[in-house]
């Protein structure tokens, strides 16, 4: 039960307060006169003034509520780290029995778990206290307590931005005596040229003790098909390291720093650094025979890629054409076809035919130093061909006719038809996977345009990948030599670029053949991959085989497990082991090798893990809480002993934590029940009381 006087004044309250200072100063001057019945006239004025006010008598029956205490368990890296597992668990238990002592105190407990993906990184305690709160009437929380290493990332500037008026405690684990190493990459590059170097430059830092900068440590450098080297730094001096790119793709180089004594964890004493390796731009040489619907399409798409350079000729007067022209009035450039396909031949990357018919154009050395160009040098070539492939002149009735995977039998197939992925082909990376491709399982068609031309074709060697009219080649991929070789029979790519019956993938398709051609890393048939998350390692295998060995995966310490893949997709097999330590996994198979490295998925968090109280302190300090180190200090003590302070309830206290004790701030809240209001001066009660002082004064006077 609780009583008040609540107003409700019968006039402006402002004409109501000038009226009482009027009536006061006139008082004041009559008992400043010595006048008769002064005194009475104040009464008289004051039983007015009360009248006129209006006074309630409010009686509320309240139920009190109870306070309200949130425990914030840091359950990030760090603190997984020597005896902090053991050591929150003891403060918890401790913490639940002092706590449960206090009559009308509510405990919540929140726990601050490792970020998943998407979160931010670092440990996140306000975060996870903030969402704690969403769901919590913050006048009655009467303070948090959080059990931390007091490695918090996200901090706030000050106590106003927290929300609520309560001390803020930090019980924290670890030692303050604590010390430890790690590798800070200070710069590193995220690409590089294939066959360069690139610099890296690091730093070893030393937190937790003062006085080791200047101590000579060894780094040992691990780089990707070369031993072990040891580079000799100092803790707090910068070291430059050279990282090759041997190859095309990802390349790692792996910087380990040995464990000191006494060091609270070896985790962060190494640093990876993963970079992607680029070729120099690729030169593509296309000849188009003549001009035709599909010939912007093939143009289009390589001067899109920003790794390519194209150089491109339409062949608009073949020799046979001849109208009496002279040369020097044509406005067309000559066929440099000497520079192009004996002097520079081996400049180029990639080859393309595109509807190209031997007229004389080129001589026939020049087939043969194409196709020496393949076999000797790892060239490529790709013919985009159409009806031109099956007549008399075919670029299989020239020397090419060795490098080529199949021969035209002379028939041109004009009907419409959709192009089918087969079934080698759902194995390879060039058209595995394709956007609209057949199910075979649920015998579905594909879902992209049909074409209408195709050269009928032969294979002789090979892949078909892709099939067309009648269940004729389509797409025959070839390697030949140290080159490659791609025959496309048909020249209506083009139908699925303008979107015809629907369009199709052509940007897909045409883009993974020209770099598979290339010899592009990820679209080899035959790759193993090795990808890490945390302490998890993805093995995969790329194949065209019908099964796969067991993979051989080797630990930083040397050891080897076999590990089986199960298959995945066409051509894919996969496996995911964990592993027990961070660092550099090797991964083989047969000649096959690939490399990654596990380790902590947050980075951030595992940068400085020695407990500390100066991140906390300044918030915890601004909330009248404390900082407590609860690792037990007496003579007496065992080592996993933990020493949390006296727990007390206070109210109207601004310090809210001391020597052995902290406190938690009683906020009274309480919900109203029912309200009963009274009136104290008003009507009849207040006229009779009004009239007879104004009856005493006028008796007073006329004395």
């Amino acid at each position: 039960m609780s009583w008040s006087i609540d107003f409700a004044p019968l006039v402006p309250m402002p004409l109501l307060w000038l009226a009482a200072v009027v009536a006061t100063l006139l008082v004041a001057l009559l008992l400043v006169r010595r006048t008769r019945g002064a005194w009475l006239r104040g009464l008289a004025l004051a039983a007015l003034f009360a009248a006129l006010a209006n006074p309630t008598l409010r009686e509320e029956e309240r139920e009190s509520l109870a306070n309200i205490a949130l425990v914030v368990i840091d359950e990030s890296t760090s603190q997984t780290l020597a005896d902090r597992p053991e050591q929150a668990e003891r403060i918890k238990a401790d913490l639940e029995k002092k706590l449960a002592a206090i009559k009308g105190l509510e405990v919540r407990w929140v726990s601050a778990a490792r970020p998943v993906d998407g979160a931010l990184s670092g440990t996140q305690l306000f975060a996870e206290l903030n969402r704690a709160l969403a769901n919590t009437p913050t006048d009655r929380v009467a303070g948090v307590f959080m059990i931390t290493d007091g490695e918090v990332h996200d901090v706030p500037k000050s106590a106003a931005a927290l929300g609520f008026d309560a001390p803020v405690h930090a019980l924290l684990t670890g030692r303050p005596d604590e010390f430890d190493r790690r590798i800070e990459v200070i710069e590193a590059p995220r690409y590089g040229i294939v066959g360069q170097t690139r610099t890296v430059e690091l730093v070893v830092r030393e937190t937790g003790r003062a006085g080791r900068a200047g101590e000579a440590v060894e780094l040992t450098v691990r780089r990707e098909g070369r031993p072990d080297e040891l580079v000799q730094s100092v803790i707090g001096r910068r070291t430059r390291i050279e990282m090759p790119f041997p190859h095309a793709g990802q390349n790692i180089m792996e910087v380990e720093l040995g464990t000191a004594p006494g060091e609270l964890t070896p985790a962060n004493n190494r640093a990876v650094v993963a970079a992607e390796g680029v070729r120099e731009n690729l030169r593509v040489l296309l000849v188009s025979g003549e001009p035709h619907a599909g010939e912007r399409t093939w143009r289009n798409l390589l001067k899109s890629d920003a790794a390519v350079d194209l150089v491109h000729f339409t062949i608009l007067r073949p020799p046979e054409k001849q109208d009496g022209t002279p040369i020097n009035q044509l406005s067309l450039i000559a066929f440099p076809t000497r520079e192009l396909f004996s002097e520079k031949i081996r400049d180029f990357d990639l080859i393309i035919f595109d509807r190209y018919q031997h007229k004389g154009i080129l001589q026939l050395i020049y087939y043969d130093n194409i196709a020496r160009y393949v076999e000797e040098h790892g060239g490529a070539l790709l013919i985009a061909a159409g009806d031109d492939f099956a007549g008399n002149y075919s670029l299989d009735r020239t020397p090419l006719a060795p490098v080529l995977p199949a021969m035209p039998t002379g028939r041109v197939l004009e009907q419409p038809f959709k192009a089918q992925i087969s079934a080698i082909g759902e194995k390879h990376p060039v058209t595995r996977g394709l956007p609209g491709a057949a199910n075979r399982v649920a015998s579905t068609e594909p879902t992209w345009g049909r074409w209408f031309r195709q050269a009928e074709v032969r294979a002789q060697r090979g892949s078909v990948v892709m099939t067309g009219a009648e269940d004729a080649p389509l797409l025959v991929l070839d390697r030949k030599g140290k080159g490659r070789v791609a025959l496309l029979t048909s020249d209506q790519a083009w139908l699925w670029a303008r979107g015809f019956d629907g369009g199709g993938p052509h940007t897909d398709l045409l883009r993974r053949l020209s770099h598979w051609l290339m010899k592009e890393p990820d679209l080899e048939e035959e790759r193993l991959l090795a990808s890490s998350k945390g302490l998890k390692v993805t093995i995969e295998r790329r194949t065209m085989a019908d099964s796969v060995p067991p993979a051989v995966l080797r630990t930083p310490s040397g050891k080897t497990a076999e590990v089986t893949l199960e298959k995945a997709a066409p051509g894919i097999w996969r496996a995911t082991e964990d592993v027990p330590t961070p660092g550099l996994y090797k991964v083989s198979q047969g000649e096959l090798s690939a490399i990654t490295h596990a380790g902590v998925e947050d980075v951030r968090e595992m940068s400085e893990v020695t407990a500390t109280r100066d991140r906390l302190e300044p918030i915890v300090t601004e909330t009248g809480g404390g900082v407590v180190w609860t690792r037990g200090a007496g003579l007496f003590s065992a080592a996993g002993d933990v020493t949390v302070p006296r727990i007390s309830l206070m109210s109207g206290a601004r310090v809210m934590a001391g020597n052995g004790w902290l406190g938690l701030k009683d906020r009274a809240a309480f919900v109203t029940r029912g309200v009963k209001l009274t009136e104290m001066f008003t009507g009849l009660l207040a006229l009779a009381a009004l009239l007879a002082l104004m009856a005493l004064a006028w008796w007073r006077e006329g004395r």
